[in-house]
């Protein structure tokens, strides 16, 4: 369902955007998140709770690492919900999680919109 009004769309850069010595490797970083935050969608209808929460859990801190703190936040916030659930019991909560997944997905795809212009340096350089 789509909002009536929808937020503008901006995008989301990292906190590293400006260091030159991190260009390319947030660029990088920025354009598997949408990716990233497919397989955590694509796991979850698929029930895979441990798989969500893992996947969750990896991007919660590579999110930081390259400087996308609201990202890792959202993955976070996922993460939490399911742990400490027994199995049943995550599977069961993936079905309330559909809303922050979504969102995850938003952001991943704001920070590759966002994301600096990577100018690949020639063999030899």
């Amino acid at each position: 369902m789509i909002p009536s009004n929808p937020a503008p769309f901006r995008p989301l850069r990292s906190l590293f955007a400006g260091d030159p010595e991190m260009r390319e490797l947030v660029s990088e970083f920025a354009a598997e998140l949408p990716e990233r935050a497919g397989q955590i969608a694509r796991h979850a209808e698929g029930r895979d709770a441990a798989a969500v929460m893992r996947l969750a859990h990896q991007l919660r801190g590579a999110a930081g690492a390259y400087g996308f703190p609201t990202i890792g936040e959202s993955a976070g916030r996922i993460e939490d919900a399911l742990r400490g659930l027994d199995n049943p019991g995550r599977t069961r909560a993936l079905e309330g999680l559909r809303t922050q997944i979504e969102e995850l997905a938003g952001l991943c795809d704001s920070a590759r919109a966002g994301a600096p212009i990577s100018h690949s340096r020639s063999p030899g350089r």
